[in-house]
Protein backbone atom coordinates (compact mmCIF):
# COMPACT_ATOMS: atom_id res chain seq x y z
CA UNK A 1 0.00 0.00 0.00
CA UNK A 2 2.51 2.50 0.52
CA UNK A 3 4.45 2.12 -2.73
CA UNK A 4 1.23 3.84 -4.10
CA UNK A 5 1.89 6.76 -2.75
CA UNK A 6 5.97 6.86 -2.97
CA UNK A 7 6.97 9.44 -5.46
CA UNK A 8 9.92 10.20 -7.71
CA UNK A 9 9.91 13.43 -6.87
CA UNK A 10 12.24 15.44 -4.97
CA UNK A 11 11.21 16.83 -1.61
CA UNK A 12 10.89 20.34 -0.98
CA UNK A 13 13.40 21.60 1.13
CA UNK A 14 11.32 24.24 2.98
CA UNK A 15 11.79 23.86 6.99
CA UNK A 16 9.19 25.80 8.30
CA UNK A 17 11.04 28.63 8.70
CA UNK A 18 9.75 31.19 6.01
CA UNK A 19 10.59 34.79 6.01
CA UNK A 20 11.64 36.44 2.95
CA UNK A 21 14.32 38.68 2.59
CA UNK A 22 12.85 41.72 0.49
CA UNK A 23 16.43 42.76 -0.56
CA UNK A 24 17.10 39.04 -1.95
CA UNK A 25 13.44 38.00 -2.10
CA UNK A 26 14.63 34.67 -0.83
CA UNK A 27 13.62 32.57 2.04
CA UNK A 28 15.59 33.00 4.88
CA UNK A 29 14.76 29.04 5.92
CA UNK A 30 15.14 26.94 2.72
CA UNK A 31 16.89 29.76 0.43
CA UNK A 32 14.75 29.36 -2.50
CA UNK A 33 13.45 32.88 -4.46
CA UNK A 34 9.73 33.82 -4.42
CA UNK A 35 9.62 32.63 -7.79
CA UNK A 36 10.82 28.57 -7.31
CA UNK A 37 8.46 28.24 -4.14
CA UNK A 38 5.87 29.40 -5.68
CA UNK A 39 6.69 27.32 -8.98
CA UNK A 40 7.84 24.29 -6.84
CA UNK A 41 5.12 21.80 -7.64
CA UNK A 42 4.87 22.53 -11.47
CA UNK A 43 8.57 22.26 -12.11
CA UNK A 44 10.51 19.30 -13.62
CA UNK A 45 12.49 17.24 -11.12
CA UNK A 46 15.77 18.56 -13.79
CA UNK A 47 14.47 22.07 -12.03
CA UNK A 48 14.31 21.23 -8.57
CA UNK A 49 17.73 19.31 -8.88
CA UNK A 50 19.36 22.20 -9.99
CA UNK A 51 17.75 24.40 -7.39
CA UNK A 52 18.52 22.25 -4.96
CA UNK A 53 22.22 22.20 -5.94
CA UNK A 54 22.23 25.96 -5.49
CA UNK A 55 20.86 26.05 -1.89
CA UNK A 56 24.14 25.38 0.24
CA UNK A 57 25.76 28.10 -1.80
CA UNK A 58 22.79 30.53 -1.31
CA UNK A 59 23.03 29.18 2.38
CA UNK A 60 26.72 30.37 3.30
CA UNK A 61 26.19 33.62 1.16
CA UNK A 62 23.19 34.70 3.41
CA UNK A 63 25.02 33.66 6.80
CA UNK A 64 26.16 37.04 8.83
CA UNK A 65 29.42 38.38 8.41
CA UNK A 66 31.55 38.42 11.30
CA UNK A 67 32.46 42.30 12.14
CA UNK A 68 35.72 42.65 14.29
CA UNK A 69 36.09 40.04 17.04
CA UNK A 70 39.58 39.19 18.26
CA UNK A 71 40.76 38.56 14.89
CA UNK A 72 39.78 42.30 14.27
CA UNK A 73 40.95 43.72 17.46
CA UNK A 74 44.76 42.02 17.13
CA UNK A 75 45.14 43.84 13.94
Amino acid sequence: MDEIWKRDEIESPCIKLCIIDPATRQCTGCHRTIDEIGGWSRMKPSERTEIMAQLPDRAEAAKPKRRGGRAGRTR
